[in-house]
């Protein structure tokens, strides 16, 4: 009851492609908590038409929404996230980034910094951690051995500008380095350029100093969506699907494996993410995957990018 008295937050959406019209959907339902100064992308005709349709005013310069706003949500190409975050957590606006965090650690470890200097927040987009059925594996993942993630999706016609590994596999990696909590000791990949000049389709498997291995497997020219992890570990193996949000955990119980359904009240991930960016606002708390996470899951996706390309024999035609 408590969110119905808090102020509400004043907030601009930058870029109003496939993903920002989902941000912008959801800020609207979440009015009572936050209110949309303006949303601002370079194709005017599409994001006029949204402006309309929400009531909300359309900003055609993001740089002069600083003075007008208290946080930001930025959903551009990777290639502009780092110059227009940078502008606004100078502006000492808090800013949400959709994932990755931006191109190259060096900038994400600058924006991380800007933040921390200027006591913002600064929230990325990793929209698996606030899945439900995710949130209820977590509390039973507990030094897993052997995890396999395999995230397979039919072919945008968008973010063409980055590889399979930093448009889908980043959600598993950001899971994974949160999971097993150790650090990582060897890289294998191989990848395969289909219908881009880009990884389409990639296969990891990393090993961390602990002993635990994962395999990971992620494509965007599939025809079916598949978003699954496994963990095994030494007294259970548990099974999620992102998608349907169903979870289940298999134990041994004497000379039987016992399966158990796993209770998951489903939510939308997007609307829960975005509350919660709200919540760090208006509570002063720190987001559940900050610049340092998002820094993190960027290293790792850059390394196995160039394990990819580093060598011809890892790209297969």
């Amino acid at each position: 009851m408590l969110i119905f008295l808090m102020r509400k937050i004043k907030v601009a959406i930058v870029g109003i492609g496939h993903l920002g019209s989902k941000h912008l959907k959801v800020y609207h339902e979440l009015r009572d908590r936050a209110e949309i100064i303006g949303i601002c992308d370079i194709k005017r005709e599409r994001t006029l038409k949204l402006a309309d349709h929400y009531k909300v005013p359309f900003c055609e310069d993001y740089r002069k929404l600083a003075g007008k706003i208290e946080a930001v949500n930025i959903c551009v190409p990777t290639e502009s996230h780092h110059p227009i975050a940078k502008f606004f957590l100078n502006a000492h606006i808090h800013t949400f980034i959709e994932k990755p965090i931006t191109t190259t650690v060096e900038q994400a470890e600058e924006l991380d910094q800007l933040a921390r200097e200027n006591r913002l927040k600064l929230q990325v987009g990793h929209v698996e951690r606030f899945n439900a059925g995710f949130q209820s594996i977590k509390h039973f993942a507990c030094n897993p051995l052997f995890i396999e993630c395999h995230r397979l999706n039919q072919f945008p016609n968008r973010s063409l500008d980055i590889g399979v590994v930093m448009d889908l596999m980043i959600h598993d990696i950001d899971i994974v380095l949160g999971l097993v909590q150790s650090p990582l000791k060897d890289i294998q990949a191989t990848g395969i350029p289909v219908l881009t000049p880009l990884e389409d389709i990639a296969s990891v498997r990393l090993t961390f100093e602990n002993g635990c291995v994962c395999n990971l497997t992620a494509s965007r020219i599939s025809d079916d969506v598949m978003r699954k992890i496994r963990l095994f570990q030494k007294d259970a193996y548990i099974s999620l699907d992102y998608v349907k949000q169903e979870a289940y955990i298999y134990k041994k119980h004497e000379q039987q494996i016992l399966k158990h359904s796993l209770p998951i009240e489903k939510e939308e991930p997007l609307k829960k993410e975005i509350e919660h960016f709200l919540e760090c606002i208006q509570e002063d708390k720190t987001p559940l995957i900050s610049g340092h996470e998002a820094k993190e899951a960027l290293r790792v996706a850059l390394q196995i990018t160039e394990k990819i390309w580093e060598s011809p024999r890892n790209i297969l035609f």
